[in-house]
Parts: C-alpha cells; structure tokens; sequence
C-alpha cells in the first residue's frame, strides 16, 4: 500500500482534526493556568516560614511528581464518579477531566519552577520596596512578580508544550483530541501512515507557533529588565528617594 498524498492533504483541511487541534490546545491552555495558580500557591508555601505550610506544600508537589497522568485521569474519570454521585452527571466532560487531571499533575512541577524563581529574586528589594513605603501586595505585584515572570517564562513555555503532547492521554477518558482523531481515523480506513502523518504535522504547527509566541514574550520581559528602573506611582516614595539621592 502506497502512501496517498491525496488523502494526506484532504485530511489537512479536515473539520474533525481542526477540532481535534482545538480540543489538545484548549486542555493545555487551561492545564496551565490552573497549574500555574495551584504552583504559586504551592510556592509561596514552600517558601514561607510557616512550618506546615511547607508540609502541606511539600507533600502534594511529592505525591503528584510521583503518580503517572494517566493514573490520574483514570481517577477522576472513573473512580471519583463511584464516590461522588454528583460527578455523574452531565456537566462532568471529559474536557473538564481532562484539564483538571493535567492541571493539578502539572502544578507540582510549575510548583518547583515559580518557588525557584521566587529564590532567585534578592530579598532586599523586597526590604528596600517596604522602606520606601510599599504594601507588602505591592511589593510582590511591582517588584517580585516582574521578575518571577521573567526568570519562570522559558521552563513555563517548556510545560506548555509538554501539556499540549500529554492531552493526548486523555484519549483514555474518551476525549477525541488530535492523536485520538487520528486514531479513530486509523481504525476505520487502516491508513496508518497518511493520518499518523496529519497528526504530526499539527503538532508540529502548534509547537512552531506556541515557540514564537514564546520567543516574543520573553523579549518583551527581557527588554523591560533592561531599561533603567521604572517610576514609582507614589509621589510620597519618589520624594523619598530624591532626598535620599541628595543626602
């Protein structure tokens, strides 16, 4: 059997991989950002002086590096609707599964990211932020997160399209993301080689994209970390630190 490039080419155009597309970037999309709130939270934890919030902290970042994302979507497709009769019904989707599954999986990793992140930032802006006269929330807005953001994107980018090639687990909860599209492809027309190679040519697209996106973001951070410090929006700490300046 012949590879058919007709077919190849059809399938390109095709409604139900395009869907297929969608469905494996909006799992990761949405993986992320509730990784990314659970790992800041995660972090903060770890990083505070508060000995069981390290616990705690702790404890779920080993427990999920440690449980396959597959175990973990099998759970909550399967075993958590025996305990919880309300997970029974309708509103619980697949896509809703598949993205909280991912979601709390990743936070344990985006966990260690951010809490590095947070380390790398020298704790006397934050003294010197306070001595100006900052909220300790607007510290951690203007002066931390910047820099958080900053150090954490590339590693965060890494995730993303890790997250993206994981969705495809969640074929085994019955959502028809890209490679399950593909899959289903196969087993009706037995055309391994042209629909395997759709697939890949989708991943490849998104990656590229996502690389770019990427790319432009961490420009944008890395010209802003390089320009000469911002203006304080406080007039009373801009008067600070001119009379600083000239004593």
């Amino acid at each position: 059997m012949e590879f058919d490039v007709g077919i190849l080419l059809q399938q390109l155009t095709s409604l139900d991989f395009a869907k297929g597309a969608l469905l494996s970037v909006g799992v990761g999309v949405l993986s992320l950002i509730l990784a990314t709130l659970i790992g800041f939270t995660l972090a903060l934890g770890k990083t505070s002086g508060n000995r069981w919030a390290q616990t705690a902290a702790s404890a779920y970042i080993w427990i999920f590096r440690a449980i396959p994302a597959l175990l973990v979507l099998l759970i909550i497709w399967n075993a958590l609707p025996q305990l919880f009769p309300v997970l029974r019904q309708d509103w619980f989707s697949p896509f809703l599964a598949a993205f909280v599954g991912l979601g709390i999986v990743e936070a344990a990793f985006m966990a260690e990211i951010i809490r590095s992140a947070l380390l790398s930032v020298d704790e006397g802006q934050y003294l010197a932020a306070r001595a100006l006269g900052m909220s300790p929330s607007k510290v951690m807005t203007k002066v931390i997160l910047p820099q958080v953001v900053r150090i954490a994107l590339p590693p965060t980018g890494n995730e993303f399209i890790g997250l993206i090639k994981l969705s495809s687990l969640a074929s085994v909860i019955s959502l028809q993301e890209l490679l399950t599209t593909a899959q289903i492809a196969v087993n009706v027309t037995f055309r391994y080689a042209e629909f395997y190679t759709v697939a890949i040519v989708y991943y490849l697209i998104i990656v590229s994209v996502l690389t770019l996106i990427q790319g432009a973001v961490e420009k944008k951070f890395l010209w802003t970390s390089r320009r000469s410090p911002a203006r304080v929006d406080n007039p009373a700490v801009e008067e600070t630190v001119k009379k600083g300046a000239s004593a």
